[in-house]
């Protein structure tokens, strides 16, 4: 499906696909969508000295940038193992186009950019010293076979349900909770009541929480 390059309202950058009518992120910003709901909403929440990171999915790398990011903010006394999916990975000229090292103050993020999207994939990769990056390629519902150490955070970031249905209902949530940690954290820019009542009834603790901006609500939700 075609893509085109957008720009949201805090001026970074996402893809639109005309034939979902559906953008990667938030049109109101998807700088501050990343960071809301996965930094400030998700790995500041997390104190173990070894965070397992999955994301579902990799889309345009911007999850994985804002999580380094903030990593390189710390005294980086801890490791962060990221495996990421993705089906459909963008292209170089998309890249190239969301050019999404100019949203951070640091020189080196040109590099750490380039070297996100260019490393090979099913190849563990250090990125910077203590963060180390697994790009998976497959479908989501591949995510049973795919050998994980126990993950203690979700960065849920798929599709919309209104485009992907399939992705916010019983069997996926499933296989991701069969790879989570005990008192592991998923986190998703999602309100919908169908999935929280899917997270109940898998033994999460279910929080709704303020949404990103233009989001008035989004949900954590903690394995029992």
């Amino acid at each position: 499906m075609k893509r085109e390059i957008k720009t949201t309202n805090d001026g970074s950058k996402t893809l639109f696909i005309n034939e979902l009518n559906e953008n990667y992120h938030s049109h109101h910003g998807a700088l501050q969508e990343a960071e809301h709901v996965f930094i400030k909403n998700g790995l500041n929440l997390i104190n173990d000295y070894e965070i397992n990171i999955l994301e579902l999915g990799f889309g345009t790398g911007l999850n994985v940038l804002v999580t380094i990011n903030e990593y390189l903010k710390t005294d980086k006394n801890h490791i962060i193992n990221y495996f990421t999916l993705e089906k459909y990975p963008i292209n170089e000229s998309e890249m190239n186009d969301l050019a999404y090292f100019d949203l951070f103050d640091n020189p080196e993020f040109k590099n750490i950019y380039h070297k996100i999207h260019q490393t090979e994939w099913e190849k563990d990769i250090e990125i910077v010293k203590g963060f180390h990056l697994k790009k998976i390629e497959c479908d989501f519902f591949e995510l049973k076979n795919i050998d994980l150490p126990k993950i203690n955070l979700v960065y849920y970031d798929c599709f919309g349900a209104r485009v992907q249905p399939d992705l916010w209902e019983k069997p996926l949530f499933e296989m991701v909770s069969d790879k989570m940690a005990v008192n592991g954290l998923l986190t998703t820019y999602s309100s919908k009541g169908s999935v929280r009542r899917i997270l109940q009834e898998l033994d999460f603790i279910v929080e709704k929480k303020q949404g990103p901006p233009g989001k008035r609500e989004m949900i954590n939700a903690v394995k029992k």
